[in-house]
């Protein structure tokens, strides 16, 4: 072995970098991070509405409230102040029926949270989300034919959804049904009614998971029957999950969107190294009470995993990430782990 001098003389092809230098100080690993901080702007803050009634949420789960208009409004306004710049709308209605009219009623919640929204906040992204399943008494994303949701008679319930939410203002339509079409039937009823400006989020790659079971809770949609693994995406498929975001991308979707985020961080990194378009991420609901369970034991620093995990949805190649933390703002801007 040379001698120590020898080893460590710099220009020594022997000579280890050592990359410790880089992490120093909080300074220079800001200076040198790969990936930004979080930003505020960059997240999307999922919210629930109603018409009426107080806000109600699952205890220790205060992001899943259902909150009537003026509640809404009065949440975004809060967390506007914050830097959340935009939010993702799904309703909750007072009735339901076989085929979920309320999806498409002007009056609905969704709708009447949008003109309020627009009201109060102008420069605020609105979302919809754009799906029956809050809508229809079985609680699956479509319109039945016996026991199976019929993809082609709920492809116009989805486009007549889409359109009554940017007629009352929306910025952007997000169809999260998981049925083949929905973006091209979309996109075609919004050009067609003058709507062309109006941007498609397509949830892409939504897998069937088993993370989603608060908000089914808060939205009060769970199937009455079976489940929707015959729709959405089967968790064991990546090559699938990328055919589904080319077939969207072809159809017209202006960002595509993986689901559930933290456990498909492999095909949201495929997907960036394969799509120009700007990418979303949706780190759902059970991510969001796996998190909030933990903290209220005492076994992990809330305000530190939070933004670690964020970050690595982040790198994986999100440009936007909707998540209930959102609400929960601010975040440490840097020493996101011990």
């Amino acid at each position: 072995m040379p001698p120590r001098n020898e080893r460590m003389r710099p220009g020594s092809p022997r000579a280890a970098p050592r990359l410790r230098r880089l992490r120093r100080t909080p300074a220079l690993r800001n200076l040198v991070s790969e990936t930004p901080s979080i930003d505020p702007g960059r997240l999307v803050y999922p919210l629930f509405v109603t018409l009426r009634g107080p806000a109600v949420a699952a205890p220790g789960l205060p992001a899943m409230a259902r909150r009537d208009v003026r509640g809404t409004v009065e949440e975004v306004l809060r967390v506007s102040a914050q830097g959340v710049r935009a939010v993702m709308l799904f309703g909750v209605p007072s009735r339901k029926d076989p085929l979920g009219k309320g999806a498409w009623d002007p009056q609905g919640p969704v709708p009447r949270a949008i003109h309020a929204l627009r009201r109060a906040l102008p420069d605020l992204v609105i979302m919809a989300d754009v799906c029956l399943c809050e809508y229809t008494d079985h609680g699956h994303c479509g319109v039945l034919r016996g026991s199976r949701v019929d993809n082609d008679r709920t492809l116009p319930l989805l486009a007549r959804a889409a359109v009554t939410y940017v007629d009352a203002g929306a910025d952007v339509v997000a169809p999260s049904a998981m049925m083949d079409h929905q973006v091209h039937a979309v996109r075609e009823a919004l050009d067609s009614r003058g709507f062309e400006e109006a941007m498609v989020l397509a949830y892409a790659a939504k897998f069937a998971s088993w993370l989603y079971g608060p908000f089914r809770d808060a939205a009060g949609s769970r199937p009455s029957f079976g489940d929707r693994r015959s729709y959405q995406m089967d968790p064991r498929n990546a090559r699938e999950a990328l055919r589904e975001l080319e077939q969207d991308e072809a159809e017209g979707a202006d960002a595509l969107m993986v689901k559930p985020a933290l456990p498909n961080l492999d095909v949201l990194a495929r997907a960036r190294r394969r799509f120009e378009v700007p990418l979303a991420a949706y780190q759902v609901s059970g991510e969001y009470a796996m998190i909030k369970a933990a903290a209220a034991q005492g076994w992990l620093e809330e305000s530190r995993v939070v933004p670690e995990i964020l970050t690595s949805i982040q790198r994986a190649g999100a440009d936007f990430i909707l998540s209930y933390f959102a609400g929960e703002l601010p975040l440490p801007a840097e020493e996101t782990a011990a």
